[in-house]
């Protein structure tokens, strides 16, 4: 009775990150691309696909952390 609230809550914030985990997953994935399509070097399309695959496994981290399992 007292913590109907929270679990609303958190069932409301886990949708919002596995929402943003799929975000962050595709934007990975599109400037990985870029970047490998690339004809040459450019360290600023390299800085950004580290910055988004850094946010990815951040984001998958505290996916893990709150045993969140996404099912298709």
């Amino acid at each position: 009775m007292f913590f109907r609230k929270k679990a609303k809550l958190n069932a409301f914030y886990n949708q919002q990150l596995i929402q943003l985990l799929e975000q962050s997953r595709q934007d990975w994935f599109k400037y990985r691309e870029l970047l490998r399509l690339s004809f040459e070097p450019n360290e600023e399309l390299a800085a950004q696909t580290k910055m988004h695959e850094a946010r990815y496994f951040f984001l998958f981290r505290e996916a893990r952390k709150r045993n969140i399992s996404i099912k298709h």
